[in-house]
């Protein structure tokens, strides 16, 4: 059975070390950073995103 992979994700998190940790995971598993990340203030903490993307096998 194939096992069907995500292309992009939005990672989306409090601005914190577990936020950072998910991102580098995903960056093990072959993502890459997909622009520029995001930074809002929810009245609380600090809320970030990252777009991640994973490119597939390239056609020559």
């Amino acid at each position: 059975m194939l096992q069907k992979t995500e292309n992009y994700k939005l990672v989306t998190g409090k601005d914190d070390a577990e936020f950072c940790y998910r991102i580098t995971k995903l960056l093990a598993e072959g993502y890459e950073l997909y622009g520029s990340p995001s930074i809002a203030f929810n009245g609380e903490h600090m809320v970030v995103a990252q777009a991640v993307i994973k490119q597939g096998p390239q056609l020559v």
